[in-house]
């Protein structure tokens, strides 16, 4: 199962911390030729919304519109991560989403892992939720797990680093 990366951006925002936690040491495999950081990844909507400054892509999201990115090559395992500030007050019916799927290669089959903030309204606490999908969705036979999490701190008031950390023998 190889996976693009993408994330979806509704809610995030500029970060000025350039100290993101380091990969646990998955390193590409040495089957593809080093890239430079912008050739990593592809532009899915929103380009004005989108800047990249140190080997870190920054988006954000106003009253214009969000961004989106996907990687240009699919991953068999590694760490991928974002820092994530998600938008105060109400956002019902937004979901602010950092995902590895296979969608394009096999819609409607695919398999997905990732980690979603659930839109709220005001006053109400934001809820994350992790997905885990092997064989996609709508066939009626849907491996996986979803897991909501009602968070202990408020995602609103800072930047907080999220990942996923996938082996070859498990996800985390």
């Amino acid at each position: 199962m190889a996976l693009f990366l993408s994330l979806l951006l509704i809610l995030l925002f500029p970060s000025t911390n350039a100290d993101w936690p380091p990969s646990p040491g998955y390193w590409p495999s040495s089957k593809f030729r080093p890239m430079n950081f912008h050739e990593g990844f592809k532009n899915l909507w929103g380009p004005s919304h989108q800047s990249v400054n140190h080997n870190a892509l920054t988006i954000w999201l106003d009253k214009t519109s969000g961004s989106g990115f996907k990687s240009v090559r699919p991953f068999r395992s590694g760490y991928f991560s974002a820092s994530i500030k998600v938008q105060p007050g109400y956002t019902a019916g937004v979901i602010t989403a950092f995902y590895l799927s296979n969608n394009e290669a096999h819609p409607g089959f695919h398999d997905e892992v990732d980690i979603e903030f659930l839109g709220t309204t005001f006053g109400k606490p934001y809820t994350l939720q992790t997905n885990v999908y092997v064989r996609g969705s709508g066939d009626g036979k849907i491996i996986g797990r979803e897991m909501k999490f009602h968070l202990w701190f408020d995602p609103t008031q800072d930047f907080h680093h999220y990942a996923i950390l996938w082996t070859p023998k498990e996800i985390m």
